[in-house]
């Protein structure tokens, strides 16, 4: 049985042009777009913008779904992720915790360097 998973990639308008939200765990010592797995009965609609609130504190709108991603979880398991374009509706400010300690907003070259995951990277890139 295959785990699934959604997230954002989430985008606004920078001083100097795009930037995308990115997000640092400190449990995995990554840097990456957030997202998370389903709770039972959730859509992946509904998941991704839940994984993205608690993550990051943003409440976004979901725009047009993006590339899905296939791989094999640390636990050997293979894994989907679909991902969305989201926009920030509302943005109090973002508070560290345990899952997510830190939140940049960056350029798409810089996010591309700074994320952990080709998978991520692949999607920053097809922006």
């Amino acid at each position: 049985m295959s785990v699934e998973a959604a997230g954002g990639v989430i985008v606004r308008d920078g001083p100097g042009g795009s930037e995308i939200c990115v997000v640092h765990r400190p449990h995995r010592e990554d840097w990456s777009l957030p997202k998370g797995k389903l709770d039972a009965g959730e859509s992946f609609e509904e998941a991704a913008l839940r994984e993205v609130l608690e993550e990051t504190g943003l409440t976004v709108r979901l725009g047009e779904e993006l590339a899905s991603t296939h791989y094999e979880d640390q636990k050997g398991r293979p894994k989907v992720v679909r991902y969305w374009r989201m926009a920030v509706v509302e943005d109090p400010g973002f508070e560290p915790h345990d899952e997510v300690d830190q939140l940049r907003w960056l350029a798409p070259p810089e996010a591309l360097t700074l994320l952990s995951y080709a998978h991520d990277r692949e999607l920053v890139a097809s922006l």
